[in-house]
Formats: C-alpha cells, structure tokens, sequence
C-alpha cells in the first residue's frame, strides 16, 4: 500500500495522529515528516477510507491528503519529464489535465516546483493547473527532502497545497475572521439559500454578517458590541446590540441560517447552539467554531460535538486552516 501523507495545523499534529488511531486501530503506524506533515506507513485505512472519516467529523485535526509516491533528497530530484513520467506511470491511462500543488515547511510556496512540472506535463498533451481538476498531483518540499504524491481530488479534503487555503485580503474586510467563514463555505461547498435570514451570533465588529451578506442573506447581528459602520447601515443587516440569551427570549424569528464565532468555550457555545434550536428552520444550516484552549481540545471538541447532536446532524468538522486553534462544525438542525 502507498503511503499516505497528512496535512495539520503543527500544533494539532499529536491530536490528529490520536484520531487516526482512535479510528483504525493502535497498530497503525505513523512517522513526522515535517511540522504540519506526517505519513501512514503501516496497519493503515486506504485512503478513500481515511477521507471519508475527515469528511463526515470522525476525524477532525487533518486538513489535506495525499498518497506518496516518489520522495527525492533535495539534491536529487530529477528533471521534470522524468517526474512526468513517473507521474504518468501511475495512472490507468493517460489524463487530459492534472493539479500541480506546491507547498514547503517554511514561508515560500514552491512554486519552483511547479515551474519544473508544468512543462514537462504540457508537453505530454496534459492541461495543468493549480486547482479545479479531479486529480491533483501534490509536491512538498522541506529543507532535506521533496516528497510527490497523486490523489482524487475527492479524496483531499482540500483543493489547495497541503489544505494551506491563501484567500484575497479586500479593502471591504472588517476582520480577520472573515476568512474563516469564508473557507468553511468554499471547502465544504455550502449553499446558502437565495433571500435566506441568518442569524449572526457574537456578530461583532460584522465580518461575518458581511460575508453573510455577500452570499444574499438578510442578516440580524446579535451582540452587545458595536457594528463597522459600513455593516451597520447595510438594509439587510439589523443589529440586535443584546447577548444571545436575552435575543431567544424576545424573538419569535425564524432563521434559514445561524453561524456562532463567539468567543466562549467549547460546552457553552454548543449549548448556545441548543437554544437556537426553536428559532430556526427544519433543515436550517448550522456553523459554528468551537475555540480551543482546553487541556484536552480533542475530548473537548467530542463532547461540544455530543451537545450537538441532540438538535443537530453534524455533515462535518474540521480544523481548517484559518482557524488557528479552533474547530468549524458544519450542521443542520432537525
């Protein structure tokens, strides 16, 4: 069996190696490549069963994958039509396009590597791009080492280097956490329904509201604090300034969709979730990050999680990339 590589947040690589043997088994055996990459060697899932427990929440703290391949000493890596060939070997027929996605253990993004297969992949006839393609060919390179792996795009988790999602800094950004809001709905393919009312709890200073708002949503922002000006004189925005409690307790709304990004632990903001229940739609679309901080995040998360599903289908959770140490649970409520 090849060996699978896994992509984590570098402070998450211990939990994540936990998941997978929680899951499969204690014999599975597993090896630190880098900071945020690690290998399945032995006793190991295939790797459509490994992406399949990423995808329903099973496992959490793994954010991209891939199957090796071929692994090259920096100093020996071979000239671009022989990694195309060796690419090509190991497919069942000749593929019309490929991803090539490149990443490294420090700053820079390898892109000299995808310089060094690009062409040699356009010239076999093959379209390659960054992203958008049902196979993806994936390069990491650390100081001592470049590793190759192929895999399904269905089978990744993530269509970018190594889950490592870079997303367009805008003037009309409010704050920082509106990347993450805007990562779980291009990861998970999220349809917000056309006209939809969402609820925005902990909504200050607005970031999500306006992301909500992009996807044409009219938003009731519920928090105490302040809204950015330009969120709050939006038409489709209505910014309740009360805590969520004292919200429940005074509204008989009804919403499509409710995200949480409040700053609470993990228990509380999953039992915040349950309140919401009454005021929401059958159906309604549910996301909310769960922070860290406990000594145990892992048992932590399980049991926000366990909360959850009381009122709730958990679809899926992950620690995406713009998280930091926080989880994004994706949800309906029944």
């Amino acid at each position: 069996m090849l060996s699978t590589l896994f992509s984590v947040a570098t402070d998450s690589y211990d939990l994540a190696v936990r998941e997978i043997r929680d899951e499969f088994g204690p014999r599975v055996r597993v090896e630190r490549v880098s900071g945020d990459l690690g290998r399945i060697t032995e006793n190991g899932p295939s790797i459509e069963e490994l992406a399949a427990a990423c995808n329903d929440g099973r496992i959490v703290f793994v954010r991209h994958l891939t199957s090796e391949i071929a692994g090259f000493g920096v100093s020996e890596v071979p000239p671009g039509h022989e990694l195309a060939e060796l690419i090509l070997a190991e497919l069942p027929r000749h593929p019309q396009a490929l991803a090539v996605q490149t990443w490294t253990d420090g700053p820079s993004s390898g892109g000299s590597y995808y310089h060094l297969l690009e062409p040699a992949l356009a010239e076999r006839g093959i379209e390659v791009s960054r992203a958008g393609q049902e196979l993806v060919v994936s390069c990491f390179a650390s100081k001592k080492q470049v590793l190759i792996g192929l895999n399904r795009l269905e089978h990744s988790l993530s269509d970018w280097p190594g889950g490592r999602m870079r997303l367009a800094r805008s003037d009309d950004r409010v704050s920082r956490s509106e990347f993450k809001l805007e990562e779980a709905i291009q990861t998970f393919d999220l349809q917000l329904p056309h006209g939809g009312k969402a609820l925005d709890l902990g909504a200050s200073p607005g970031g999500w509201t306006r992301i909500l708002r992009r996807y044409d949503q009219e938003v009731w922002s519920v928090d105490p604090g302040d809204l950015e000006r330009r969120v709050a004189a939006d038409r489709g925005v209505h910014h309740v300034a009360t805590t969520a409690g004292e919200f429940f307790r005074r509204n008989q709304l009804r919403f499509d969709v409710v995200v949480n990004d409040m700053r609470m632990d993990q228990l509380m903001s999953a039992r915040v979730m349950l309140d919401a229940i009454p005021h929401l739609r059958r159906g309604a679309l549910a996301i909310v990050t769960l922070k860290g901080g406990a000594r145990n995040p892992l048992d932590a998360a399980r049991r926000a999680m366990d909360i959850l599903r009381k009122n709730y289908d958990i679809q899926t959770a992950r620690q995406l990339h713009h998280n930091r140490n926080e989880l994004t649970v994706i949800a309906r409520a029944r």
